[in-house]
């Protein structure tokens, strides 16, 4: 991606750091190089090493190069507490799963109007169809919860949103968009085939360390 375009997006979005922006828009550009991105106008990025009492849900329209969501989101209630640092693929883990999804299509189910995500990546998040992780709103997603707990309510590994905002934003994404779910996880970073310079730079710098 080129260093203007993140620098333009991230301006718009508070908390939301370069590195993470650039991971997300090359793990976005890969998947669509090999047909998995339906959607090329529009990125999802969540930032989960940001407070779940802060925005960390970043929604971004790639045409006109414009913020359109900045959101809470929740995280599961195995991975932690305000900041998560467990995450997983594991089918009852109740974890949230990092990686590259898209969504897919919409359903009502227990949690109201839902839209459901495919995991992209192996071993990371591809449980996610069959685990149930889908965007859904939440009441537990609210200035109230933070206030009652000192973070957000956790999800059973669902990124769950405002109940006041699930709707619009689960519309605006559905139907084959990424979301890039990030955490500095080295392990997965080295790994993570949708970010090749990112795997490239940790081999040379663990190289370094030797």
């Amino acid at each position: 991606p080129s260093e203007s375009l993140v620098s333009y997006l991230v301006t718009q979005a508070p908390g939301l750091k370069s590195d993470v922006m650039r991971l997300a828009l090359e793990a976005a550009a890969c998947a669509t190089q090999n047909g998995l991105v339906k959607r090329r106008d529009l990125i999802t990025v969540i930032d989960y090493s940001i407070p779940s009492t802060e925005p960390r849900l970043f929604t971004f329209d790639l045409g006109s190069r414009e913020l359109l969501y900045r959101e809470h989101v929740a995280h599961g209630k195995n991975s932690g507490g305000n900041i998560p640092t467990i995450f997983s693929n594991r089918h009852g883990s109740l974890a949230t799963s990092l990686g590259l999804f898209v969504t897919a299509d919409t359903y009502f189910g227990s949690n109201g109007y839902s839209l459901r995500l495919r995991g992209l990546e192996k071993g990371v998040n591809d449980n996610a169809w069959d685990r149930a992780i889908v965007m859904h709103g939440a009441n537990y997603v609210s200035s109230l919860a933070i206030r009652a707990f000192g973070r957000l309510g956790r999800s059973w590994g669902c990124p769950a949103v405002r109940a006041e905002v699930s709707k619009k934003l689960i519309n605006t994404i559905k139907g084959g968009s990424p979301i890039f779910a990030y955490y500095p996880d080295r392990t997965w970073l080295a790994q993570s085939r949708f970010l090749p310079k990112a795997k490239a730079k940790m081999a040379s710098a663990e190289k370094g360390e030797r």
